[in-house]
């Protein structure tokens, strides 16, 4: 099945019918894709302070309603609870479960944040002719804890989570361009080289996604990352946490241009 061409309307009907299951990388093609935090009201100030202090890994694209589940700006069509492939249940920062469909564990008090994804801005990269390891290699982008902390809000600290993507090093010059006209959904990356520099001791084991070949000639490149927030939750332990798996993320009706800095 291609998704590469479909409304973010009929994307999220094959997702929440369960035709698709896989990361959604390439999906919906010049659409924004976001991340998912759901948390319970009474701590959902601290959260939304604490992206707002961390813009670069958590830039806030919608909020629900306390007990909606419907984000009406980025896509009043949609549902948070069904339109994702593949969610993560966080309990006293422990992972619980993983479900295609989190309405089990929706209740009335819970606010959704929609957080950008640097899938945003791969569109672009693409258009430039920059390659996209992780989609050539059809598999998860890889994703890594670092030494780089977040500013503390409330009971949310922790490190910032960082993506990666290998490129030649002109690519990477021109990577940095194009990204930085995206400041809503991670914009340029926060560091490019020496992994071990942001505290990663092995750039084959990733703590999220998949690992991805780097080859000779390249180097890698990291944009901060909208998984951090599941980082912060396991730090934090908040009584419940409902995020998207870590690459499957929720299909807005926002065109990426609209993010853009001309």
């Amino acid at each position: 099945m291609n998704l590469t061409t479909v409304s973010p309307e009929e994307a999220r009907k094959q997702i929440r019918d369960g035709y698709w299951k896989q990361p959604t990388a390439g999906i919906a093609n010049g659409f924004i894709q976001a991340n998912l935090a759901v948390l319970p009201k009474e701590l959902a100030f601290d959260f939304l302070l604490f992206c707002q202090r961390n813009q670069k890994p958590c830039p806030i694209i919608d909020v629900t309603e306390v007990g909606s589940v419907i984000p009406k700006l980025a896509a009043p069509n949609g549902n948070i609870m069904t339109d994702i492939p593949k969610y993560r249940i966080y309990k006293h920062g422990e992972l619980v479960d993983e479900v295609q469909d989190a309405t089990g564990y929706w209740r009335t008090d819970m606010v959704g944040f929609l957080i950008g994804c640097s899938f945003t801005f791969e569109e672009a990269l693409l258009n430039n002719h920059i390659p996209i390891r992780h989609i050539e290699e059809n598999c998860n982008v890889p994703m890594y804890e670092t030494n780089i902390e977040c500013v503390k809000s409330g009971m949310f600290e922790g490190p910032m989570v960082v993506s990666m993507r290998p490129m030649k090093e002109a690519d990477a010059i021109r990577a940095i361009q194009v990204t930085s006209r995206f400041p809503s959904v991670h914009g340029a990356p926060v560091h490019l080289g020496n992994p071990e520099k942001i505290g990663i001791k092995d750039i084959n084991k990733p703590e999220f996604g998949d690992a991805v070949t780097i080859k000779d000639g390249e180097v890698p490149v990291f944009w901060a990352c909208g998984v951090t927030p599941q980082a912060v939750a396991m730090r934090a332990k908040p009584e419940i946490m409902i995020t998207h798996a870590p690459g499957h993320m929720f299909i807005t009706d926002v065109l990426n241009e609209q993010y853009a800095i001309m």
